[in-house]
């Protein structure tokens, strides 16, 4: 039904567009204003009702509890479908239209996960796998990079192709592919209620997966021209500890100033205006850095982070709610989105060159990559919790067991961001490799998302655990990190809030506070994983 909706659409527009010797098509005359209005209509009209399908599609397979089909996979291939009806059938203005855009993606799209990801995170259960969670998202988006950028780096060395690229362009695409976003993988363990420290592993590794791969790519780029010997490898972990330690405060220092703005202020007596300041000034904070040459992505997740644990308790209880709900609202959104928007591109970008042996070699390498950097440093871990064990006396931890690394193998399947990243690559063969990117994070977003399911069936994964209650407040007061009284509220008299939680919390919340319903720094609630 939607691609003949598609092709009815497309049919009427394609009517006045006509075609130059070669084949190409020539300008459709759409200089008109009120011409390119129309079309940008039809174009946005045809995103939105490809994302009200899929919508509709998540809807339909959670009431029939549809496990073996995502939403995610369902999205791609309607993408897929309309893009080739809009490559042959629509005009030039169209098909440039619903093209993949980075600014696009970057400033609108991406902004809405990353900081929900940030406001959602449970910093105890976090904690607990801290380490975990550093080095895989640390040291195993650095092995990942290197591999695959050597792997890429040696194939186009052996000229069977007619290739030439660069090392440090090599490297910038391992960057790219190093880039994780298993939204499809966490959306089906919510389903399955899988083992809290499996899923806080791969959530964590995943939310700072993007912003290192990000500030990656982003010093390759400044290392082009420049050596690349010890000296230039020096020069880019300098840009890079630079970069995400700067980016890191800029994002912690504005949720703070944030909490300071709310606590010494009376704006929570303005609820609508109190939730567009705290929206705002997150954007900011992703802006300015930016702006600042650092790393926007960085500082939003961390701003997030800060956000919820100190700003969170000086918000009017109404705008609790509403700041919660349009978090998720927007990354839902934003989620759903990007997935039409790749399989659209599969078939709208013109530009790109498509090179089937490439883009093998290309998916071997990633699988090679995403190999060396989850099980030999899963044995690093483990070997470093046996012998820490042993040295304290203490009772010896929960390893990660061979099932949990295939599924953390399994799970590595690549994201927009890497395609966003790539339209940044120069030299002779960028198209080529644009093209590359974009094949390889549909087909493991298919191939990969598509069987987890599957997969946890296999592996005898424990499912159906019930999410562990834990208390954030009392995590951070027992490292020394609780509210202080810079920052927590000013309670001025008793109101009960009992039984009225925002969504995703249970039981009941006791605050002092104002009667617009501040809540108290002793607030108590859990939270679901």
């Amino acid at each position: 039904m939607l691609s003949l909706l598609g092709t009815t659409i497309l049919e009427s527009l394609s009517k006045r567009q006509e075609t130059d010797f070669n084949g190409n098509p020539e300008d459709d005359g759409v200089s008109d204003p009120s011409q390119q209005e129309q079309y940008s209509s039809w174009a946005l009209f045809i995103l939105i009702v490809l994302l009200i399908g899929s919508l509709w599609t998540s809807y339909y397979l959670q009431i029939r509890k549809i496990q073996s089909v995502h939403e995610t996979v369902v999205s791609i291939l309607s993408g897929m479908v309309v893009g080739l009806i809009i490559r042959f059938s629509a005009n030039q203005y169209i098909r440039d239209a619903v093209s993949f855009k980075s600014s696009f993606f970057f400033n609108l799209l991406l902004p809405p996960i990353i900081l929900n990801c940030g406001y959602e995170l449970h910093l105890a259960n976090f904690s607990r796998n801290i380490g975990t969670i550093l080095t895989f998202a640390f040291a195993g988006t650095f092995v990942s990079a290197v591999v695959l950028g050597c792997i890429l780096y040696i194939w186009a060395f052996i000229g069977l192709e007619g290739l030439n690229i660069p090392f440090v362009t090599a490297l910038g695409v391992g960057a790219t592919l190093s880039a994780t976003d298993p939204v499809t993988i966490l959306s089906i363990f919510n389903a399955y209620q899988v083992d809290p420290k499996l899923y806080t592993i791969i959530f964590g590794e995943s939310m700072l997966n993007d912003a290192v791969s990000i500030v990656m790519f982003e010093t390759t780029q400044q290392l082009h021209g420049e050596a690349t010997g010890i000296r230039g490898m020096f020069a880019g972990i300098g840009i890079f500890l630079m970069t995400f330690t700067i980016s890191l405060l800029i994002g912690a220092i504005v949720g703070v100033l944030t909490a300071m703005v709310l606590r010494y202020s009376k704006v929570n007596t303005f609820q609508s205006i109190e939730t567009c300041l705290i929206i705002l000034f997150a954007y900011g904070s992703y802006f300015f850095s930016n702006g600042c040459h650092m790393s926007g992505i960085v500082s939003l997740l961390f701003c997030g982070v800060t956000l919820k644990h100190y700003a969170y308790f000086n918000m009017s209880r109404r705008s609790q709610l509403a700041v919660k709900l349009i978090f998720q609202t927007l990354a839902q959104l934003s989620e759903n989105f990007i997935f039409i928007y790749l399989g659209l591109s599969l078939f709208t970008e013109v530009t790109l060159v498509y090179k089937p042996v490439l883009i093998v070699v290309t998916m071997v390498g990633i699988c090679v990559a995403r190999w060396a950097a989850v099980f030999p440093l899963s044995k690093l871990i483990n070997f470093v919790l046996r012998a820490r064990a042993r040295a304290t006396g203490g009772v010896q931890p929960e390893q990660l067991s061979q099932k949990y690394q295939i599924m953390l193998f399994w799970a590595g399947l690549r994201g927009a961001v890497g395609v966003a990243l790539a339209v940044g690559l120069e030299g002779e063969d960028a198209d080529a490799l644009r093209a590359t990117v974009l094949v390889v994070v549909v087909l493991t977003v298919i191939v990969f998302g598509g069987t987890t399911a599957r997969m946890l069936e296999i592996l005898g994964i424990a499912t159906g655990v019930p999410p562990e209650e834990e208390d954030d407040d009392e995590f951070l007061a027992n490292l020394g990190l609780g509210l202080p009284s810079l920052l927590s509220p000013i309670p001025s008299g008793n109101v009960s809030t009992s039984n009225i939680a925002p969504q995703g919390r249970s039981g009941s919340v006791s605050a002092s506070g104002n009667g617009n319903g501040i809540v108290g720094s002793g607030v108590r609630a859990t939270e679901d994983n």
